[in-house]
């Protein structure tokens, strides 16, 4: 589901749609990440669809390896990139520094890490805005639209049209896909005329909760974690799901309803992507509740309240570890790979009053996909074994990713237009992949792929 990457060939040049950090196993992901499958000198344009660190994340390592080209993304997905990129090239440096210390003691040679901080920022100078709805050339003989995509702020399908001798060629890839209905961003918007769709499809295989209220779920979480005089800890990434639980939790504080107690949000990733989200230039993301909410004279802001605390400081962070009352923490990694999360953790997963509520996607090998499974095994953190005694659920009702019927919704209205040619679904495992194949086939959606990595397809005019 990680490390969306995907090459176009057109015209004798190089067109990249997105490059992300691969997440999984340690040795593996470290080696993909660093060993791409092409020299960046070799790309000529590259289209980015969102900011999420598994489509942006290997940015500096393309233009660290010789990608001095645009990167043509929109304004939020700019913004936003701009701290996570920043803060990904920290977390490189910290981690290798952090993992060369043992290996000097044990006299083995250093790692390098990915790339520094001087590759991000030389990346984020790469980036050119678009906005949504307008072609742009990425290069001769190509056209490009992005469209609302409903994943997160600013995030984008790519809608890509090749001009041949006889007839154009349109190509969407879809990036994430977003739901329906979900709080703070429009929904998804469709592409019509298409011939050829890269789809991700990372539910596949599944349907979130029919009629699940995130908003209440959160409710009764809060509830019970006052009973209980215990902490609600919330693992989320720090653009997007922190900030739809912080607008749920806001309007249940407006309300009356939320219990009395504190809300910490600890990430500093978070409090700047937040600032983004605050900023009325992106309002082409939002929809028509987030709006009325921002216009409100008694709540201009609907990502803060009351009892609401932003956490920058390490500090302050550290102060969470010992706080006696009842509260809330949400806190970066999402996946629990790393970040002020596992100090959480490490401190709270052996106490029964302790919930952990993911609320989105767990890659496997992950240690939050460990957690969410039920494991009975003793887990490690920062090396040290922990038996997990806290409650653990999920806040179904919040993924930000489309479930399967609404990618066979998304797929289904751009078929009706006749012109479908081939689907190629990426960014999921083969167990999602596999059942949304046979549904796409049943309802007449085809012909469908399952590309491996390094795969290829030819986009062919009839």
């Amino acid at each position: 589901v990680t490390g969306s990457m995907h090459l176009i060939h057109v015209n004798g040049k190089k067109l990249l749609l997105d490059c992300g950090l691969y997440q999984g196993k340690r040795k593996l992901a470290f080696e993909r990440n660093r060993d791409m499958p092409f020299k960046g000198s070799s790309i000529d344009a590259v289209i980015l669809s969102h900011a999420h660190i598994d489509h942006s994340g290997n940015l500096p390592s393309l233009v660290r390896s010789g990608y001095e080209g645009p990167i043509y993304s929109t304004a939020a997905t700019h913004a936003l990139a701009t701290y996570m990129l920043l803060d990904s090239a920290k977390i490189q440096e910290s981690d290798i520094k952090y993992v060369n210390k043992k290996r000097k003691r044990k006299k083995q040679r250093p790692f390098e890490p990915l790339y520094l901080r001087d590759h991000a920022v030389q990346t984020i100078n790469q980036f050119k805005q678009v906005d949504y709805g307008d072609f742009f050339e990425p290069m001769p003989g190509v056209k490009c639209r992005l469209h609302v995509a409903g994943h997160m702020l600013g995030a984008a399908v790519v809608e890509l049209v090749f001009e041949t001798e006889e007839e154009p060629i349109r190509l969407v890839f879809s990036g994430d896909i977003g739901r329906s209905e979900m709080p703070i961003l429009k929904n998804p918007e469709l592409v019509d005329g298409v011939n050829y769709i890269i789809m991700e499809a990372t539910y596949g295989n599944r349907n979130h909760v029919r009629g699940g209220d995130a908003t209440q779920m959160l409710l009764e979480a809060a509830k019970r974690t006052i009973d209980q005089k215990g902490k609600l800890i919330i693992p989320a990434f720090s653009v997007g799901r922190t900030q739809e639980i912080v607008y749920r939790l806001n309007l249940l504080w407006e309300s009356g309803d939320l219990p009395k107690m504190k809300v910490f949000v600890d990430s500093p990733m978070a409090v700047n992507a937040t600032s983004v989200f605050r900023d009325k230039k992106h309002i082409d993301s939002f929809d028509e509740e987030m709006l009325k909410q921002i216009l409100l004279q008694e709540d201009e802001d609907p990502l803060a309240f009351g009892d609401l605390h932003y956490v920058r400081s390490g500090a302050m962070s550290k102060q969470l570890n010992t706080y006696k009352d009842p509260c809330i923490i949400i806190s970066a990694s999402g996946m629990c790979e790393g970040g002020r999360i596992l100090h959480h953790l490490k401190h709270n997963i052996t106490k029964p009053n302790t919930t952990i509520m993911f609320t989105g996607y767990q890659a496997p090998h992950t240690l939050g996909r460990i957690i969410l499974d039920g494991t009975k095994d003793i887990i490690k953190i920062f090396g040290e074994p922990y038996e997990v005694k806290a409650q653990v659920s999920k806040l179904d009702a919040s993924s930000g990713h489309a479930d399967q019927t609404e990618l066979l919704e998304w797929a289904q209205k751009i078929h009706e237009a006749g012109k479908l040619r081939k689907v190629a679904l990426v960014h999921c495992e083969l167990d999602g992949a596999e059942p949304l194949k046979k549904l796409l086939k049943e309802n007449g959606i085809g012909p469908v792929i399952i590309p491996d990595r390094g795969s290829s397809m030819q986009l062919k005019t009839s």
